[in-house]
């Protein structure tokens, strides 16, 4: 095998990883009620990681202040954005849940906008529009306006304050020390929102036990190792430019897995997000001021 088809074959790995999420964390619900499924989650996953960067003997951070802005990320990145993923799963599809969940690099040109003042290129304010009219089409046609759309965006909310954050503190960390911590963390106030926002329910037979191992092992340590490995041997702005392809999977699945219908205004609205998220990320030649990059 070439090493571009092996790293095509790792993207479409990756990003199969993660929008094949959504549905299988939809059959975990059957069994295992939303924040306390995605808190074993993220606990067991961060509980596994820290004990890897810790044999690896990764630098660990030393002040009480990078602590917390650790914390602060897992709050947004873990508890915030999966925590709103899943509770949005109860009354919407897989497919509807991952198209609003990866509207997340659109908002992060708003947001570093609005907040940063960080100035972007035509061509990436050219996907935000294509974005959003996707969105509306999305949700004017497929998506009934239950409680879970509103969990579905406050997702990309969440995911675009953490992007913002972990852009203007992520270099104070080493980055498999952070995603384990941050994990562990946000797993942690997970439980505790089960422990005192829902009526908890637990489930344990074989099915539950695998789904729950899949979505910390597969879909979050595996996800992640191989996206970091993306990122770091080969060109980050060509590498998240795939990221469009994680709702595809979202939606593939969602239809594979649990029979959703994938109607035509859900195609039409889906096709201009993944095209507008492809452009944000779309990589610049060398300039005076680069772009962020909107999924880090």
């Amino acid at each position: 095998m070439t090493s571009k088809a092996a790293f095509a074959l790792l993207v479409v790995i990756t990003t199969g990883l993660m929008g094949s999420s959504f549905a299988i964390g939809k059959i975990g619900l059957s069994y295992v009620s939303p924040l306390l499924l995605v808190g074993i989650r993220f606990t067991l996953a961060g509980l596994l990681m820290i004990a890897i960067v810790t044999a690896l003997r990764r630098p660990q951070p030393k002040r009480f202040r990078d602590w917390l802005r650790i914390f602060w990320i897992g709050t947004f990145q873990t508890a915030g954005v999966m925590g709103a993923i899943f509770l949005s799963l109860r009354t919407i599809t897989a497919g509807e849940s991952a198209i609003l969940t990866f509207m997340n690099p659109l908002l992060v040109v708003v947001f570093g906008t609005l907040a940063l003042g960080i100035r972007y290129r035509f061509i990436q304010w050219t996907g935000v529009l294509l974005g959003f009219i996707g969105v509306v089409i999305t949700m004017g046609g497929e998506l009934q306006l239950e409680i879970g759309t509103l969990f579905g965006f406050i997702s990309a909310v969440f995911w675009a304050i953490a992007t913002l954050l972990i852009k203007r503190w992520g270099n104070r960390f080493d980055i498999w020390v952070l995603t384990a911590y941050q994990m562990l963390f946000g797993g942690i106030l997970l439980l505790l929102g089960s422990a005192f926002l829902e009526d908890a329910k637990l489930v344990l037979n074989p099915t539950s036990v695998s789904i729950v191992i899949w979505l910390a092992v597969m879909a979050s340590i595996v996800q992640f190792a191989i996206w970091f490995y993306l990122l770091q041997n080969g060109n980050p702005g060509k590498v998240s430019a795939f990221l469009f392809l994680a709702p595809f999977f979202g939606v593939i699945s969602g239809w594979g897995l649990l029979g959703e219908q994938l109607g035509f205004t859900l195609l039409i609205g889906g096709m201009l997000i993944f095209l507008g998220i492809f452009l944000v990320n779309w990589p610049e030649k060398p300039a005076k001021e680069p772009a962020i990059d909107p999924l880090h």
